[in-house]
């Protein structure tokens, strides 16, 4: 006959499952806790995620994005990432990109990998510095990709005015000692110009100058004083280069561009007359384009740009030599149809000693100085070219209302 259960055994059985749900309650608590604890760090982790400016994004190994940051959803609006690859959203293209750095970092056995690129975003080119780290699972396998990407622009173009700035302090310091070398005989073909001028005015007064022609007395003394003008104009240009960088505002006067473009065809008319008629055409400003500048200094600015064309277009092209007044501003622009300028070297064009012309033609200091020259008048020069279809150097300055 079964044995009775007692009370003893009854409340022994209810004791231990009172003991067993007490433990699942506790246990269920601290899950909850750790669930919390879990999610607020989740969320920390996250925050900080959405608080770094850059474009975040985790991709698998076969490059589907998993998740992405605040960041990508301002630069990239509209769009669902989840379940996409990098390269459909980046580049709307079906295989990766050439020179990945996501590849290159798989391949590179965990090394951070960059790799520059340039995007369009809303219509402009932007340079977007891509990074690329692996992450790894507990034990040590790569299971992750993050990728970042960093807009690099302002920081590109900053860097590009630091090296130009470079440049120009050290064709500062060679131009102090090319200026001390040209100053000697400079000086010397001046003195003598001064000579032969005095020599000009006794021979006028000798009783048989009659026997010399009076328009090659015209002519010759004509010459004397370009002669003795442009050696003034040098002399100025070699104190400029002394004091390279460092012009005084307080020197400037009003000048006309349109005077200066007339002045600088004049001093070129001897070997303007050996080309054909019509290789240079003016289409001047009909209001006075004034600019508050350095006559001199704006002379040796379209000297050059001439110059430049002439050796562009050789004798078979032609020049527009443009000035205009826009709102405050004053434009000039010299125009060639010659060979142009390849892409590749338009961004060298003003830094010093870069040239494209033979040897012993010339050493690359001409646009250099043009260009310190416009940003000492606090203006801009760029070049516009396309290969073997000419070119268009543009000055912009401010208007200077006389």
């Amino acid at each position: 006959m079964p044995h009775p259960t007692s009370l003893d055994e009854i409340i022994g059985i209810e004791s231990i499952k009172l003991g067993f749900f007490k433990e699942v309650q506790q246990t269920i608590s601290e899950l909850r806790a750790s669930n919390i604890e879990l999610e607020q760090k989740r969320q920390d982790i996250q925050a900080i995620l959405n608080g770094i400016p850059d474009v975040m994004a985790v991709l698998t190994l076969d490059y589907e994005i998993l998740s992405v940051n605040n960041a990508f959803h301002e630069r990239y609006p509209d769009v669902a990432p989840r379940g996409r690859t990098c390269h459909q959203i980046f580049k709307g293209q079906g295989t990766p990109c050439p020179h990945c750095s996501l590849t290159q970092a798989m391949e590179g056995a965990g090394r951070v990998c960059r790799h520059l690129e340039i995007m369009v975003f809303h219509g402009e080119k932007r340079q977007i510095e891509c990074t690329a780290s692996l992450m790894r699972d507990a034990h040590g396998a790569p299971n992750r990709v993050i990728l970042l990407q960093r807009d690099v622009t302002l920081e590109k173009q900053y860097q590009a005015q630091y090296l130009q700035a470079e440049r120009m302090a050290t064709i500062g310091v060679l131009a102090e000692g090319v200026a001390h070398e040209i100053n000697n005989p400079l000086t010397s073909i001046s003195g003598f110009a001064e000579a032969m001028a005095h020599r000009m005015e006794r021979l006028a007064m000798c009783p048989d100058q009659d026997s010399i022609a009076p328009e090659f007395m015209e002519l010759f003394g004509e010459y004397l004083e370009i002669i003795l003008k442009e050696c003034n104009r040098c002399s100025e240009i070699v104190r400029n280069l002394l004091t390279f960088g460092h012009r005084d505002v307080r020197a400037y006067s009003i000048v006309d561009l349109n005077d200066v473009v007339h002045n600088c065809l004049q001093l070129l008319h001897p070997r303007l007359s050996r080309l054909p008629r019509g290789v240079i055409k003016l289409h001047l400003s009909e209001k006075q384009p004034y600019v508050l500048g350095h006559p001199g200094e704006l002379m040796q600015v379209i000297l050059n740009l001439v110059l430049n064309a002439l050796y562009a277009v050789m004798d078979s092209g032609e020049i527009a030599i443009h000035t205009a007044v826009e709102g405050r501003l004053v434009l000039l622009k010299v125009i060639d149809t010659g060979h142009g300028i390849p892409k590749e070297i338009l961004d060298k064009l003003f830094d010093p000693f870069f040239t494209t012309k033979p040897a012993g033609q010339g050493i690359g200091i001409g646009l250099s100085t043009c260009y310190n020259i416009i940003k000492n008048h606090g203006g801009e020069i760029s070049v516009d070219s396309t290969y073997t279809e000419g070119a268009c150097f543009e000055t912009v300055l401010p208007y200077c209302v006389e």
